[in-house]
């Protein structure tokens, strides 16, 4: 894993990994309180006798929802880099769901940098993210998640 502190040094390290996150155990109430915010209640998120039939054997978390841990998981190893005044989320690419994740799986990212490109003042990066699903062989998601930093 790097720490990269200045744009040169994010630039220098295309290819590696930016970090993993700490596991996060995916509760029930959290995913009610996404189909809330989302307005998304379909039974195989929220109604866990009903899900059992569903072929999940329970509910799972909406995929949005595990899209959207993305940044939070990535907060705590994202580079911040010197002169950089914000960072803005510019975006995802190839987004796949390749499994689902069932209430109580614990799931953690793993990011890769992919690419950096300087543009009038800001970098473009683009990272790999994957977020695993303990104890499972097939990842959540993949998706390349794009970020802006703006620089002064």
């Amino acid at each position: 894993m790097s720490n990269p502190r200045t744009k040169e040094q994010l630039l220098a390290i295309v290819g590696e990994e930016l970090g993993t996150s700490e596991w996060f155990t995916v509760e029930q109430d959290r995913i009610n309180q996404f189909a809330d915010v989302t307005e998304d209640h379909q039974y195989i998120h929220v109604d866990p006798e009903r899900a059992v039939a569903s072929g999940f054997g329970g509910t799972i978390a909406h995929g949005m929802l595990t899209l959207s841990l993305i940044v939070g998981f990535c907060r705590d190893f994202a580079p911040a880099l010197e002169g950089s005044t914000m960072v803005i989320n510019y975006g995802f690419d190839k987004v796949r769901f390749a499994s689902p994740v069932k209430v109580n799986d614990r799931i953690r990212a793993v990011a890769v940098l992919e690419e950096a490109r300087e543009r009038r003042g800001q970098l473009l990066v683009k990272a790999k993210v994957t977020i695993e699903i303990e104890g499972e062989r097939k990842p959540a998601l993949v998706a390349e998640w794009l970020t802006m930093h703006v620089f002064s």
